[in-house]
C-alpha cells in the first residue's frame, strides 16, 4: 500500500523526445554547396585562415633562406677540430702588426675627464696569465697607471704576483696623465671578472672572454674569417686545453701541433690573440712538458717575446 495518492493533472501520456548528445556541430566532412565553394575561393569566408597559410609560408620561406646561409658558412669557417683547412685562406689576408691605428675614444666612447679604469678580479691560484701579456701590449700603445691590490677573502699572495706589474714606485703624479688604468685585484674567485664601467655594465667573466675585451683595445682590424679561426682557437684553450678532460687535452693538442705545421702562428704569418690565450693555456693546463715538437717549438718562440717572458715568470 502506497503513502499516498495522487490524481493526474493532464490526460493522457506527455510524448518527450530527450536529447542524444550534449550539442550539435555541422558536419566539417561533407562537401559544401556551389555557393559556400565559391565564397572558400574568394577567401571571404575564414580570413583567418588564409592569414595563417600566410604565415606559415613566410615562415619556412625564411627558414629555407637560413639554412642555405649556414650552409654557406659552414663552408668556409671551421673549429681547429673540423675537417675543413681554411688555415691557408688566412695567409693571404694582409698581415697584422700590433700597433693598431684606433683611439680609445673610438673604442670606448669619449673621455670626459675621468680615467678609463678597467678593473679585474683574480684567483692568485690560477694567475691569468694571458692578461699579464695583453697589460704589456697594452702598455706599449698607452700610459696605462697600474695597480695590484689584495682583497679580503685571500689571506696571502705571493710576492713575485703583487709585483707583475713590476715594482710600484710611488711618484707624484696625476691621474689625467694616463689614458688607461689596469688594477688588478687578487679576489678569492672561481673565474677572472673584469669591470670596465662600475655602473652600467655587468663583469665579463672569464680569462678568455676578458682577453678579447683587452685585445680589442690594441685596434687591430681583422676580416671575418681571421677573426673566427682566432675565436675558435681561444675557446679550444679555454674549453679543451685548460678546462677539459686528458682526452680533450691529447685532441687540443694534436690540432694544435698540425696547424702549426703549416704556419708559424696560429692564425697566418703573424701573432694574433690565439696565439697569447693558447701558450698561456699550454703553460696552465701543466702539459707544456709533453707536447708535440711543432707545439715545443712554437712555445719557445712565444717565450724569447718580451711580453711572454715576463708572465713566464710567475710560474717559476
Amino acid at each position: 500500500m502506497s503513502m499516498y495518492k495522487i490524481k493526474p493533472i493532464s490526460g493522457g501520456e506527455i510524448q518527450i523526445d530527450l536529447p542524444t548528445c550534449m550539442y550539435k556541430l555541422p558536419n566539417i566532412h561533407c562537401h559544401r554547396s556551389g555557393s559556400d565553394h565559391a565564397q572558400d575561393q574568394s577567401g571571404k569566408v575564414d580570413p583567418a585562415l588564409k592569414a595563417l597559410e600566410a604565415r606559415q609560408d613566410d615562415i619556412m620561406k625564411r627558414l629555407y633562406e637560413l639554412k642555405a646561409t649556414v650552409d654557406g658558412l659552414s663552408k668556409t669557417i671551421t673549429t681547429p677540430d673540423a675537417d675543413i683547412d681554411v688555415t691557408s685562406m688566412v695567409q693571404d689576408t694582409p698581415s697584422m702588426s700590433l700597433t693598431g691605428t684606433a683611439s680609445l675614444d673610438s673604442l670606448l666612447g669619449k673621455d670626459y675627464g675621468a680615467l678609463r679604469d678597467i678593473v679585474i678580479n683574480a684567483n692568485p691560484s690560477q694567475p691569468p696569465l694571458s692578461l699579464l701579456v695583453l697589460y704589456s701590449l697594452l702598455c706599449e700603445r698607452y700610459k696605462v697607471l697600474s695597480a695590484v691590490h689584495v682583497h679580503s677573502s685571500v689571506s696571502s699572495v705571493p710576492a713575485h704576483l703583487l709585483k707583475c706589474f713590476g715594482e710600484q714606485v710611488n711618484h707624484n703624479y696625476s691621474r689625467h696623465d694616463f689614458q688607461l688604468g689596469f688594477t688588478l685585484i687578487w679576489k678569492d674567485v672561481p673565474k677572472p671578472q673584469m669591470k670596465y664601467n662600475i655602473q652600467n655594465m655587468c663583469p665579463i667573466e672569464g680569462e678568455g672572454n676578458i682577453a678579447r675585451f683587452l685585445f680589442s683595445l690594441l685596434g687591430q682590424a681583422q676580416d671575418v674569417l681571421t677573426a673566427t679561426l682566432v675565436d675558435s682557437w681561444v675557446d679550444a684553450a679555454m674549453f679543451q686545453l685548460v678546462e677539459g678532460s686528458n682526452k680533450e687535452k691529447a685532441t687540443a693538442l694534436r690540432s694544435l701541433n698540425g696547424a702549426l705545421g703549416r704556419t708559424p702562428w696560429l692564425v697566418g704569418s703573424d701573432l694574433t690573440l690565439a696565439d697569447i690565450v693558447t701558450w698561456c693555456a699550454v703553460l696552465q693546463s701543466g702539459s707544456a712538458a709533453a707536447v708535440p715538437a711543432n707545439v715545443q717549438k712554437w712555445m719557445k718562440c712565444c717565450e724569447n717575446l718580451p711580453h711572454f717572458s715576463s708572465a713566464y715568470k710567475l710560474l717559476k
